[in-house]
């Protein structure tokens, strides 16, 4: 292509290389991509991949946290946008909606968490992605006075990796179930409705 540089087909290479190897890491799982089945999708040749990368494993890496840091800052607007804690889980679930669990972004989020526990330098690059996700809702449960919001921020995160995980096994997680549970989370006591499943609070002197 005329006015194209070198350095412009070599980023264009390396981008490629990302999009194929995030593919596989949903396709093969993690352990089982290599610098032949990279180059063979990426169509160009294996000594390419090590050309830009320093491993297959620093490839994967960071095709993995490109892919989760793209849908993780997806939440920023939802927060942003959101009058209430409640209004900002029904969007941040809304978000999920096309992730059923057996999805290729569910995929290689499953293959990158498991895979950062074999590999130090990836687990504190997801760890440092993720206390980001957390901060940012931390800080809209804290404006909001919700009690705890550091610890409330982490559980609903953890919450909603594990409702990914789950929906994979199978049906029984929709949205709007989790979200009323959830919404419980970050809405104080005396405001929760009087036909929760809460249990009546107990009298004086009387035994569990």
């Amino acid at each position: 292509m005329a006015g194209t540089t070198a350095a412009d087909r070599g980023r264009e290479v390396r981008r490629r290389l990302l999009r194929v190897a995030a593919e596989l890491i949903a396709e093969r799982g993690w352990t089982a991509v290599s610098t032949r089945m990279l180059a063979e999708r990426a169509g160009v040749a294996p000594g390419v991949v090590h050309y830009h990368f320093t491993s297959v494993r620093a490839l994967l890496a960071e095709a993995a946290l490109d892919v989760i840091g793209d849908v993780v800052e997806q939440a920023g607007p939802a927060l942003a946008r959101a009058a209430t804690p409640g209004e900002a889980l029904g969007l941040m679930m809304g978000l999920l909606e096309d992730h059923d669990g057996r999805d290729a972004t569910s995929l290689l989020f499953t293959e990158a968490y498991l895979a950062a526990t074999r590999d130090e330098g990836l687990r504190r690059s997801l760890a440092e992605v993720m206390t980001g996700f957390r901060r940012r809702l931390a800080d809209h449960l804290t404006e909001h006075a919700v009690p705890s919001p550091e610890a409330t921020a982490a559980v609903l995160a953890a919450a909603i990796d594990g409702i990914v995980l789950h929906r994979a096994l199978g049906p029984g997680l929709e949205a709007s179930d989790v979200v009323s549970v959830l919404h419980r989370l970050v809405t104080p006591l005396d405001r929760h409705a009087p036909d929760d499943d809460r249990p009546p609070p107990r009298k004086a002197g009387e035994s569990a």
